[in-house]
């Protein structure tokens, strides 16, 4: 089954070829970094207006290099949300003219859903139940992974997510957005142990994870306790000062991590989003994997794509078939079975 995968949740446009759910024939993504550059991150109404632009010209392209034509297609995927409303309207309506004019099904997509996908994508058969986290710009969570398409979660942030913390902090030592990357690259040069900063915790909710004092002791730590002044330390500090940060980030969800996989017993860890990149993330996690093993999207998949869309569209049109016209697009969009 060829399916035809769309992803406009923010500020990339996507399109994929995907075969099975599994083989990838493309995978195009039109970036926004330009935008973004100029703003300091996503401006919605710009990012909507260049997802118009671009999006038939990424879907040609996407055609174009997996030697296929519109009329082979046999489904149409969507991201349906999470995601910027206006965004999400673009593919959306993209994906039901397509499905109109072809004459072919199509789903809607839950994009966090395809994240955790993104993961088992090189595997023919995904070991359940696991641990399946994701860490991105706008989520951060815990769930048991029963199945493809069948979750349990357990544990999310009650304020910021992992990468929001990350692209704040990046602001306030002066670092470019994105901030998780940049903030990894000033890390090299710095002590992790300089400073003693800590992940909060959620009285009451040992699986919840709250970033929101860990960026306020960062803040402390650059511009003093009343936080008014321009930053007051030496910039020979500030690499200190992300690696500190960054170490107390990921050790604080490393931790969990093992200590969820011991509690309910789960035979592996599934890691997506866009945090999930980062090589400090991924040599923590392997430093302690032991016999439980620890699964990561492609480097090409880690980042808002539609070659996860496609793939899970795949099973999750063989398990639920077809969605309506009448399908929305949601900003929110919580994580169920199906």
């Amino acid at each position: 089954m060829l399916v035809l995968g769309i992803e406009t949740t923010c500020d990339e446009t996507a399109c994929a070829i995907v075969q099975d759910g599994r083989e990838i024939l493309s995978n195009v993504i039109a970036s926004q970094n330009d935008l973004l550059a100029l703003y300091g991150g996503v401006f919605p109404e710009l990012a909507c207006r260049r997802h118009i632009d671009v999006i038939p010209t990424v879907i040609e392209e996407a055609i174009t290099q997996a030697g296929t034509s519109l009329k082979q297609i046999d489904l149409i995927a969507v991201a349906q949300g999470p995601g910027l409303i206006g965004a999400l309207l673009v593919g959306l309506n993209m994906a039901k003219g397509l499905s109109l004019s072809l004459n072919k099904p199509f789903v809607g997509v839950n994009h966090v859903e395809a994240h955790l996908y993104a993961a088992m994508m090189d595997q023919e058969a995904p070991l359940f139940p696991s641990l399946g986290i994701v860490v991105s710009g706008g989520h951060t969570f815990f769930t048991i992974i029963r199945d493809i398409g069948s979750y349990e979660m357990f544990g999310t942030t009650v304020d910021d997510a992992m990468g929001e913390a990350f692209d704040k902090v990046a602001r306030l030592l002066g670092l470019p957005y994105p901030g998780g990357p940049a903030i990894e690259e000033l890390a090299k040069l710095g002590d992790r142990s300089r400073y003693p900063f800590k992940a909060g915790r959620v009285k009451g909710k040992p699986w919840h994870f709250s970033f929101s004092g860990l960026k306020t002791s960062v803040l402390y730590a650059v511009k003093g306790q009343n936080a008014e002044k321009e930053c007051q330390l030496d910039e020979k500090e500030l690499p200190h000062l992300a690696a500190s940060f960054q170490r107390a980030a990921f050790e604080d969800l490393v931790e969990r991590a093992w200590l969820a996989v011991r509690e309910f017993s789960l035979k592996a860890i599934y890691i997506g989003g866009g945090v999930s990149d980062s090589l400090t993330l991924r040599k923590l996690f392997e430093n302690q994997a032991g016999e439980t093993s620890v699964h990561w999207p492609r480097h090409s998949l880690s980042l808002d794509n539609a070659a996860m869309i496609g793939g899970l569209g795949y099973h999750q049109f063989l398990k639920k078939g077809a969605d309506g016209l009448d399908l929305n697009a949601l900003t929110r969009l919580p994580l169920v079975t199906w």
